[in-house]
């Protein structure tokens, strides 16, 4: 089978991670594939901000946990050492697709190095706060950007689940 086509199908959701850190060649990969996401007209709407400081990242998931309501003390991120967010230009009518096509990428290329990864939602909330307008600011970020994911990556501390069958009537012909 077809590489590509063998990690569409066998990519799986992780949500036990190792704590150990992927390594930069990976990221630096990982990331440039989210970079060439198909998008609306090739206006490239969404941005890519790489966390791998543990401190940082430990305060983008306490903001996460609340914005989920879960319990003190449980984290969203399963563990993942280094968390992609994506963020796209709301004035681009494609924003969110282009948003979530870079989420695909980024999941998909992951898969192909041998790295784990789970899409994690409540980015758009995180960034509509205080909290995620100052990392805006902090990276000097300008103009209005919704959150679209956090991709969690690192490596995984079990094996993924088997895929559940597809449903039927997936797909139809004409």
């Amino acid at each position: 089978m077809n590489e590509t086509l063998k990690v569409l199908e066998t990519r799986r959701s992780c949500r036990h991670f190792k704590p150990d850190m992927i390594s930069d060649e990976e990221l630096k990969a990982i990331v440039r594939a989210g970079t060439y996401a198909a998008t609306g007209m090739g206006k490239q709407s969404p941005i890519i901000i790489a966390v791998t400081d543990k401190t940082v990242r430990d305060e983008i998931s306490e903001a996460n946990r609340k914005v989920g309501g879960w319990d003190e003390g449980f984290d969203p991120f399963y563990g993942a050492p280094v968390i992609l967010i994506v963020l796209a230009k709301k004035e681009v009518g494609t924003y969110l697709y282009d948003g979530s096509l870079v989420m695909g990428n980024l999941m998909n290329a992951a898969e192909s190095l041998g790295v784990a990864s789970i899409w994690i939602h409540r980015a758009k909330e995180e960034f509509e706060s205080d909290f995620g307008k100052a990392i805006l600011d902090k990276l000097g970020i300008n103009g209005e950007y919704e959150g679209i994911g956090h991709c969690a990556l690192g490596y995984a501390a079990e094996a993924p689940g088997v895929p559940a069958p597809r449903k039927e009537n997936y797909v139809y012909y004409i």
